[in-house]
This record gives C-alpha cells, structure tokens and sequence, in this order.
C-alpha cells in the first residue's frame, strides 16, 4: 500500500496509450505505478520491497523477450502479490500457461472501467481472505504441532490431512509418507484384553460423534510392531452448517501411568497377603 494510505497498483503494458487509459481510469482512487515490459516490472519490485504494490495489472502479450505469463510466474514466486491479467488474446495454450501462475482473475479487451474496478475489487478481497486463512491455518498448525498429545487428522473419508510431530514419534511414521492414505494403514489400535482390532475410529465419530476410548486397555501398534499403551479421543471437524469435513484423532502414551497402576495393585496384593 502506498505511504498515503491508497491501494498501489503495477500496471505492465508494452503500450503507452493502454498504460495511459488504464492510469486515466484508476488514478482517482488508486496510486498506479507504471512499468512498460516485464523485466522492467520486476526491477520495479525488486526495489520496492519495502512499499510493494497491493496489486499488478499484467498484460499477456509483452515484447521485449518476456512475455506477461513469465514475468507473472516470477512475480508468483517471489512475491505474495495478487495478479490480475489483462489481455486481447484468449488462446488455450497461453491460457493454460497463464493458470500455472494462478492469477486472481482476467481481463479481455475491450473493457470497460466498471468491469476493470470490479475485477480489482474482487481480486483484493480474495487475496485478503486468503491472506487470513494462511494465517489462521499457521496458527492452528502451531497449536497442533506444540500440543502435548499426538494428533492425527482426516477428512470425512478416513484419508489422513496432518499428523503433528507426536504423532510421528508414537506411530513411527512420517507425516510426508502418509499424507492422502487412509488412517486404519497406519493407526492400528487393538484391545489389550483380547488382542482384537479395535473399532475404526473414523467410523465412530461419524456414528457416534465425539468419543473417549475405542476399546477396553487400547494398544497402539506402531510401524515397527511395538505395542504401546494408549488413551484415545476422537473428535469430529466440521464446517459451514455444522457438515463434518473431518476427524481429529488426539492419542497419549499412558506407559507411565499403565506402570505404577501395576505397582499400586501389586503393593496391595502383597499387603493383603
């Protein structure tokens, strides 16, 4: 944003006329920076880095050995800035290319400047109400990896979204080799008292909502077949209009607690004796 306060905007045309059309149009409610090829757009951010543009114009066809899909994959890569095309062209093979750079919207001329206000406005927005979704899902993540019980999450399917790091530790797998599998591959859990698998825990919440406990003495039997004595909650996750999108899975390893409940029996025992 600029130092006054009003939204900055890159615009990027080989042409001056359209360079200047476009600047005739917004400069009233937009502080526009004009740039006249790709490569000069790009020098243009790279000194800006403390004042970066809140949004960059990109016409398609630019000369000057870059074209405005190459100089927009740079701009994709390096910089966290919403891009719109604007262009005369609509070849599929161009477009196609102009997708790899997910831009926030396009452009075909001949416009008009309510349809060009429009696309910024919705181009802004969305880039905002992405930005706060990053920053939520960052924080959640943090909460997630810094908790103290193991975490595992799914969709509504079973197939595994995240795993925090204890999760990693008491199953022995890899968040990275597990992503998209389904959890029942790699969270076994069997009941200690009879050596049964015990009950899908995916299938549970979505039967009976949020659980404590899959069977009676749980075990965990990890990648290299260690059994592990654990508590288990399941938990669903939902969304708009209460729908359930997943299933958090939170697990503990309760070894310590499993031992002295042994020692407090056994002491009693031995005084009864």
């Amino acid at each position: 944003m600029a130092e006054n306060g009003r939204t900055k905007i890159l615009v990027v045309d080989d042409e001056p006329d359209n360079v200047e059309l476009l600047t005739a149009y917004l400069s009233y409610d937009y502080d526009i920076v004009p740039a006249y090829s790709g490569r000069e757009a790009l020098k243009i951010l790279e000194n800006s880095q403390q004042n970066l543009p809140d949004l960059v114009l990109m016409d398609i066809m630019l000369k000057d050995g870059m074209d405005g899909v190459e100089a927009a994959n740079h701009i994709h890569i390096d910089y966290e800035i919403p891009l719109v095309y604007i262009t005369a062209y609509a070849d599929e093979t161009i477009m196609q290319r102009a997708k790899l750079t997910e831009p926030f919207g396009y452009i075909l001329k001949p416009f008009e400047e309510s349809e060009l206000r429009t696309n910024i406005e919705i181009a802004l927005y969305k880039h905002e109400m992405e930005s706060k979704l990053k920053e939520s899902q960052k924080w959640l993540t943090a909460i997630l990896n810094n908790t103290g019980d193991a975490m595992i999450a799914t969709d509504q399917d079973g197939y595994i979204k995240f795993m925090n790091p204890f999760s990693e530790a008491l199953t022995g797998w890899k968040q990275d080799d597990v992503l998209g599998k389904p959890l029942k591959d790699i969270f076994y859990v069997e009941s200690e008292e009879t050596g049964k698998a015990a009950e899908d825990p995916v299938e549970k919440v979505i039967r009976e909502g949020m659980f404590y406990g899959l069977a009676s003495q749980t075990l965990l039997v990890t990648k290299n077949n260690t059994r592990i004595p654990v508590d288990i909650i399941g938990s669903p996750i939902k969304g708009e209009n209460d729908k359930l999108i997943g299933v958090l899975i939170s697990f503990c390893d309760i070894s310590d607690r499993k031992r002295i409940e042994n020692l407090i029996y056994k002491k009693g025992m031995d005084s009864e004796n």
